[in-house]
């Protein structure tokens, strides 16, 4: 029954990807152009650096599958793309070979093609300690995400009820494990409320995987055989909503869900990401095209990144945070709603230009 929900979600996945991959609050966040703020190519640098880790691209492939012969093969063409690309992969939740030891390939393929790369394990929040360690084990992981997904257990059919003991055993598998951990949403996203709480437990990253992309309501909706939690579709926050409302929270953040290209990336990082994830968009390409498809399409991001870079003067990621950006639109009214100042960021070179004179130092 696992193997064959885990291959209902992809099959699911990718449909909605074909089908709903078009506005989002992403397209409500735009650079103020300096035409004479571009800077050269070869000064310009993609590394970031969070929470102790250093990554050599601030792009990464998001937990998405495991668990069944075809998302066996899905995870091992993910690791290769990572692998001749160099960006991070997460494995889909492991909560399968917890249940079914013999589908171990079907996540520990990541690292064996990808064995010098980054790469995360992926568990829920009700794992005990040990099953957390073995999860690592498996892949040899750097870091571990523990997922949160009540907006998506609700409408699954077998999905569960009682949500109580996430937050005590979050808190305690962040003391326990030895590797960098990272609370995710899996698109319903995370409130500056909830960032805090994570914090206060431990943890030392937060994904905020927002609204915008893959809507696992959505798909656990459409396994049901009425149908009747159409309502949730849509639940959540958006990832720009989320990246807007965890303005100088304590951790590091990473933004994912609805990232659909390179420009998508950089609003998130000049809205404070340290790394930004792309999973539904990047399944559809694999699953349409192939594993070839999927490593152009990510080295194309990775050379326009550097290119807005280049043209914003930006010379790494973080320094996207200094550049001018307006919001609009709901995500406006959201910010409104949550008493955040939308001014501040349409403003942002100034207060940069105002330290350099200030301290006689140039661009």
């Amino acid at each position: 029954m696992i193997s064959q929900r885990k291959d209902d979600h992809v099959r699911l996945a990718v449909e909605h990807q074909r089908q709903h991959s078009g506005h989002n609050q992403f397209d409500e966040v735009s650079f103020v152009h300096h035409a004479l703020a571009g800077i050269d190519r070869p000064d310009v640098s993609l590394a970031t650096t969070f929470a102790g880790i250093s990554w050599p691209v601030p792009l990464y492939i998001n937990a998405m599958t495991g668990g069944s012969v075809s998302t066996g093969i899905i995870n091992r063409d993910l690791a290769i793309a990572a692998r001749e690309t160099g960006v991070a992969v997460a494995s889909g939740s492991m909560s399968a070979y917890f249940k079914d030891p013999s589908c171990a390939d079907t996540f520990s393929v990541l690292r064996k093609e990808n064995p010098d790369g980054f790469v995360l394990a992926n568990v829920n929040a009700t794992a005990s300690v040990d099953k957390v360690q073995r999860a690592i084990d498996l892949v040899q992981a750097n870091a571990l995400q523990i997922h949160i997904n009540t907006a998506q257990e609700t409408p699954m059919p077998e999905g569960d009820r009682s949500f109580s003991s996430w937050v005590p055993q979050i808190e305690k598998i962040a003391a326990a494990v030895e590797v960098p951990v990272i609370v995710k949403e899996v698109g319903n996203g995370l409130s500056r409320e909830t960032v805090l709480l994570i914090e206060s437990l431990g943890v030392q990253i937060a994904d905020l995987g927002g609204r915008g992309g893959t809507d696992f309501a959505r798909i656990e909706n459409g396994r049901r055989e009425l149908g009747e939690y159409a309502f949730m579709h849509g639940w959540g926050q958006s990832t720009a909503a989320c990246l807007l409302d965890t303005q100088d929270v304590g951790i590091p953040v990473l933004a994912s869900g609805g990232v659909r290209n390179a420009l998508d990336v950089a609003r998130a990082l000049a809205l404070g990401a340290s790394g930004v994830g792309a999973s539904g968009g990047f399944l559809r390409t694999l699953k349409d095209e192939g594993v070839s498809a999927l490593i152009a399409q990510i080295s194309t991001w990775l050379d326009q990144l550097a290119a807005l870079q280049t043209m914003l003067g930006a010379r790494t990621p973080a320094d996207l945070t200094r550049c001018d950006l307006l919001i609009r639109g709901e995500l406006r009214d959201f910010c409104a709603d949550r008493g955040i100042d939308t001014g501040q960021f349409a403003q942002r070179s100034r207060s940069v230009e105002a330290a350099h004179q200030l301290t006689g130092s140039t661009r």
